[in-house]
């Protein structure tokens, strides 16, 4: 793949913080290596299916991307004790793989979470149209599938697309074990990084984000990723 020398612009209401405009520039790509997905993430991309964004707003640099070092990664007191809820929550890995009963979750996630009703097209387009190196993590209680994510895979980490789970199963915090896992994973792996997209500081939805340690934030006008200290 050639990476496009231009990118196309899109302006919508933010998804994020009230009031505001956000703006994207945006390319189509399919069939990109471990090392070019590497260097998309690497530089504040993220995707789904063959769409890749990054933010492009004036005046606004809030949406900031992180990743954790999975390989000094360790859990929080409550991060412990959400695994040690969930300790009969088992992980399978392996290729994306389209289950209808993965569209059920979703559909139930979409409605519970965000009343959003859910389309198959759709759906299908974001996560099962590969255009990278990509894999999918299955969670299972008692033989159960309750959650599935979608994961992308670069020549040095692994990145999280996306998250759902059953709604009904919502005590077992499956959102935060699934980061546990999936760092867990990458570490094991052998990859040095576990992307888990942007936070925005003032955007509660997206705090959880900041209580895995270590990580780090990139700078968009330095282009340098930035350790920030564990909370210990």
């Amino acid at each position: 793949m050639t990476f496009p020398d231009e990118t196309l612009r899109l302006s919508y209401p933010c998804p994020y913080l009230p009031n505001r405009e956000s703006s994207l520039e945006y390319f189509l790509a399919s069939g990109l290596t471990f090392e070019e997905l590497d260097e998309l993430l690497s530089s504040g991309w993220r995707k789904f299916g063959t769409y890749y964004f990054r933010p492009d707003c004036p005046d606004c640099l809030k949406c900031i991307p992180l990743r954790i070092q999975t390989k000094n990664f360790r859990p929080t007191k409550s991060q412990r004790r959400i695994i040690k809820k969930a300790e009969k929550v088992t992980l399978v890995t392996g290729p994306l793989k389209f289950k209808k009963e993965i569209f059920d979750i979703y559909g139930i996630h979409s409605k519970n979470r965000f009343n959003k009703e859910s389309n198959l097209k759709e759906f299908y387009h974001s996560f099962y149209e590969q255009s990278c190196p990509a894999m999918q993590s299955e969670y299972y209680l008692d033989g159960k599938l309750i959650a599935v994510g979608f994961l992308d895979y670069s020549s040095n980490s692994l990145s999280s697309v996306y998250f759902i789970y059953d709604t009904e199963y919502k005590n077992y915090n499956l959102g935060t074990l699934s980061v546990i896992k999936e760092t867990q994973l990458a570490a094991a792996m052998g990859l040095d990084y576990y992307y888990l997209g942007y936070i925005v500081s003032e955007n509660h939805s997206m705090a959880y984000k900041d209580k895995f340690h270590p990580h780090e934030i990139y700078d968009w006008n330095s282009k340098i990723w930035t350790a920030e200290a564990s909370a210990g």
